[in-house]
């Protein structure tokens, strides 16, 4: 997925579900989308977006 189209999941995502989303780039050079509480840290984030910050 490009980083637009990550970033616009992210963010719904986020304010859907009221979780920290993390957006990460794997080896492939794609990104990705998970909640923080499942990223497993094997790959290069890119940003988080966190509903709870101001």
């Amino acid at each position: 997925m490009s980083l637009n189209d990550a970033h616009a999941f992210a963010f719904s995502l986020a304010t859907t579900l009221m979780v920290a989303i993390v957006i990460f780039r794997a080896g492939d050079g794609t990104h990705s989308v998970v909640p923080a509480a499942e990223f497993d840290g094997d790959a290069e984030i890119i940003a988080e977006i966190d509903p709870f910050a101001p």
